[in-house]
């Protein structure tokens, strides 16, 4: 069984995938995540690898746990944490709506 930092290696891996792999299965976060790196002078796999890192840092309890019951039921644990991650940060930092964070996707 895949430990919580097997995990989060895994979705620091997964970053450089994570956009071509967003970009069939959520098209509109794919574009929240270009827009939002565009902002911030990144592209979409930096700002993949900072939103794992305030996710780490900064995530509450709460959204820890929807994190880890969103990895026991992936399939895959790194690609789904990793969205989940990033659809946390984008909530933070307001450019995506909290509830939009619950919708199966996590934080």
């Amino acid at each position: 069984m895949a430990t919580l930092g097997d995990i989060l290696a895994a979705a620091k891996r997964s970053a450089g995938c994570f956009e071509r792999w967003l970009e069939s299965a959520d098209p509109a976060l794919a574009e929240a995540i270009r827009q939002a790196a565009e902002q911030e002078g990144s592209t979409p796999a930096g700002y993949a690898r900072i939103a794992v890192a305030d996710f780490s840092r900064l995530a509450s309890a709460d959204a820890w746990t929807r994190l880890a019951a969103l990895a026991r039921d992936s399939s895959d644990p790194g690609l789904a944490c990793l969205a989940a991650m990033v659809r946390w940060h984008l909530a933070q930092a307001g450019q995506l709506p909290m509830a939009d964070t619950e919708r199966g996707n996590g934080s």
